[in-house]
């Protein structure tokens, strides 16, 4: 098994941490919208919403 020495890895840690905290909120927040019984794509759509927005705002407070 050949290993790559002084390769990059594919993300940074900061984008890592964005990426992955940004995807909990839009799950917690597509999870919120369905118990307040809003149709499944309307929850989709609040989801993929809100993880949007956040990935902005966590770049910047995550340093």
């Amino acid at each position: 098994m050949t290993t790559l020495r002084n390769s990059q890895p594919f993300l940074s840690l900061h984008t890592a941490v964005v990426l992955l905290v940004a995807f909990v909120i839009g799950v917690v927040m597509g999870t919120l919208a369905v118990l307040a019984d809003v149709p499944v794509a309307g929850a989709v759509a609040v989801g993929l919403t809100s993880a949007g927005t956040a990935v902005p705002v966590l770049c910047k407070l995550i340093r």
